[in-house]
Parts: C-alpha cells; structure tokens; sequence
C-alpha cells in the first residue's frame, strides 16, 4: 500500500465560524485572518493506492461553480486535483474508488464536473461510496445546512449510476462504549463514524507502515482544532462533537494514530501526547515522511 496528499488548492471561511465559541485573541495565532476576518484553509485529499484498486479520499471544491460562489469562498493557490494526481504518475481516469467522507461541498465538489450542459462524473471509472444516513440526510437537508450540501455536487453521482453505500449498524450513535463506531472498508481500511459536524460522516483509518493515520475530516479540521472546546459552529451537533473528539483523542493518544488533517493550512500530519493541558500535538510532519 502507498499513500499520497493530493492537494486540490485552498478556500477560505470566517475565522469565528471556524472556531465557534473561541475568542479571535486565542485563535488569531494558529490562523491569521485577513482584513475580512476570512482565514485560508486547505483542500488536502488523500490517495490510496493498494493493489488494483486507487481510492481517492474527497477530492475538494471542484471548479464548476459560478463567479458568485468563489467570491464568497476565494478559492486560490497553484494546486489542483488533476496536478496533484499527475505529480504522483495518475490520472483520474485511474482512480477505482472515490470515497467521501461526507457530502459539504468543499468534500465532494469534484466528484462532478461539467461537460457542456451535463453534470457527469469526474471519475468515471470509479465507484463513489457515501453512507445511506449521510446521503438521506445531504439530499433533504434541514435550513441550516443546505447550502453546505449543493445538489449539483450530490444527485449527479446517483444517475450515474456509480453510487454505492458502506453498510454500518451504529445509525443515530457515534460511540460504542467509550470508543467510535466502526466498521472495515477493504483490508487495512477501517471506517470511524461521527455525527457531530453532520449525521454519519466517515472517517478513514488505515493502517501502513506498522501505523494507523486516520485522515480527520471535519472532527478535526486543522491541528488548531485538537483542544476539545475549539469547536466548529459549522458542527449541526457541537456536544456531539465535543464528545466524539474526547473518545477519538483518547483512543488515538493512546494506540500512536497519526492524524491526518483535510483542512489545516501549514501541517499535513501530526503525532499526540499528554500534556498537563490535555491531549496536544507531539510532532508535525508530512505524510511522505512516515
């Protein structure tokens, strides 16, 4: 098994939505913002190449959307999916597996791209696994969220035809005891669940090279988000998530996981240890120098 970053380029939010109840004199530090309070985050996807198979973790924001939208968003930066994947010798044509862990738009814009008038599939020959929970709950979103959860990016997907849903048992739960729930999705692939940012968002485990890097998603979007009351108020369910990441901290301190951050514009990965404030940060690396 090989894993590499795809970096399909950056976008930014407002700091205070990033950090929820946080005071901007605490969090200004770990995330400048600019004069619009607006900080720049990554669009970091992660590949897996395992055998025959080539699974494609998220794959960011796309392209596809009007002037309007990237004005609110100010997507920027030099990378894009295709240059990332050709850096590492893919095309997506190669890609077998497109695996979201959920459906906001900044997961899974790419999935779709626009060929004249049609909205298809950017991988198509791959198939695209969603959850039967997150993808009821992405295609009738309450108020709040739907304009996180943009249709273009979603419906697509299932009138091609390539739509297939992971299996769990833990609907409505994140935790199993003290622990989140999980199942497997291929050898070395477990699959964590979480509800707190959305219903039933996944998120990958996987075990190389004698370790266990589980890419955060939006339990931890950045390294800036490990201490616990450092919440998203993007989170549907931030006592949820507050919970989630007690359980997930603990468990990943405890067993050496390495933490793979989606958004965190600076650090690819981080190790843990205990500290008199809590679980934080031990070592920043890249995933290449595992």
């Amino acid at each position: 098994m090989n894993l590499y970053t795809i970096n399909t380029g950056y976008f930014k939010l407002d700091g205070g939505a990033m950090f929820g109840v946080v005071p901007k004199s605490m969090w200004k530090t770990i995330n400048p913002p600019d004069e619009n309070n607006m900080c720049s985050w990554a669009l970091r996807c992660l590949l897996i190449e395992d055998g025959k198979r080539l699974i494609l973790v998220d794959n960011g924001m796309g392209n596809k959307q009007d002037a309007k939208f990237f004005s609110y968003y100010y997507l920027h930066g030099d990378d894009t999916l295709d240059k990332s994947l050709s850096k590492h010798g893919f095309h997506r044509d190669d890609v077998t597996d497109v695996f979201l862990t959920h459906l906001h738009f900044d997961h899974c814009g790419g999935s779709i791209v626009k060929e004249g008038d049609k909205l298809v599939p950017a991988f198509k020959n791959a198939t695209y696994w969603s959850n039967e929970s997150h993808w009821n709950w992405a295609i009738h979103p309450n108020d709040r969220e739907k304009a996180s959860f943009l249709k273009e990016n979603i419906l697509p997907i299932e009138q091609s035809g390539q739509l297939k849903f992971i299996n769990h048992d833990s609907k409505g739960r994140s935790l199993n005891g003290d622990k989140l729930s999980r199942v497997s999705f291929a050898d070395g692939f477990d699959v964590m669940f979480v509800n707190g940012h959305t219903d039933s968002m996944m998120l990958p485990a996987i075990r190389y090279k004698e370790k266990t890097v589980v890419y955060m998603a939006d339990l931890l979007p950045s390294q800036g988000h490990i201490p616990i009351p450092y919440v998203m108020a993007y989170d549907m369910f931030p006592l949820t998530t507050l919970n989630e990441k007690k359980s997930f901290l603990k468990e990943a301190s405890e067993n050496g996981y390495v933490l793979f951050f989606e958004h965190d514009r600076q650090y690819e990965c981080c190790s843990l240890q205990q500290t008199e404030r809590g679980i934080r940060p031990k070592e920043f690396f890249k995933l290449a120098d595992i």
